[in-house]
């Protein structure tokens, strides 16, 4: 039914599907494709700022016969970005255990702050991986920790396209084209740090930093 809210899903679909993420012939490795930290935020279920104070191995299911364990860890949380809906407070997170299917390692017993992104399984367990968008909180810039809050939630009804090669063109007038792997040969660089693809009145969406105008590089690129 149109409208209808998407189930949450199961632990045992979310390990299917980052099994299907690795390169045939690769055992050992995880592939996700690009995403702009706004498209993370408006496609996470879950968006939380917080501190690890613990890690263990868990088994994956109550099935004895179920051999995949778990990486559990216990969090304090410090803030709540999105998800308020589904959960109120996380005590823990879970991500795979096996570094192919783009388990996340994080350093539990510091002091270091984390801004993490996530979906809430059917059971209510926050589930992450590294297809998700993790980053230390003293990495992010100004822009982005201000866009948490408003800019990115208000504006997913933008598209964002990643532009790998010139010339790149816009398609649909409510498109961003994200070049930071063009210019810089990075996908978190100065546009994903200082830009967010905001929507008009009109309909149509173009980059936006504040009173700054776009960089004339991505001028350039977008219009060869």
């Amino acid at each position: 039914m149109p409208g209808s809210p998407r189930p949450a899903p199961t632990w045992a679909l979310l390990l299917r599907l980052l099994a299907l993420l690795r390169p045939p012939g690769l055992g050992e490795a995880c592939s996700c494709a690009p995403a702009h930290p706004q498209q993370h935020i408006c496609h996470s279920a879950l968006v939380i700022r917080a501190k690890i104070s613990s890690e263990k191995v868990v088994p994956a299911s109550a099935d004895p016969a179920d051999t995949e364990k778990m990486l559990r860890y216990e969090i304090k949380q410090i803030k709540m970005f999105k998800g308020f809906e589904k959960v109120k407070d996380v005590q823990y997170i879970y991500t795979p255990f096996d570094s192919s299917l783009c388990g996340v390692k994080l350093e539990a017993n510091s002091q270091k702050q984390y801004l993490l992104t996530g979906q809430v399984l059917s059971d209510g367990k926050v589930f992450i991986h590294l297809c998700n968008y993790i980053e230390p909180w003293e990495d992010l810039s100004l822009v982005q920790r201000e866009s948490l809050n408003h800019h990115y939630h208000l504006n997913c009804g933008c598209q964002i396209t990643t532009c790998y090669t010139v010339p790149c063109i816009i398609s649909a007038p409510n498109e961003c084209l994200w070049t930071d792997w063009l210019l810089e040969r990075k996908l978190y660089g100065y546009q994903a740090q200082h830009y967010v693809c905001m929507k008009h009145v009109d309909g149509t969406c173009s980059w936006y930093r504040g009173h700054l105008p776009l960089r004339k590089e991505f001028v350039d690129i977008i219009q060869p």
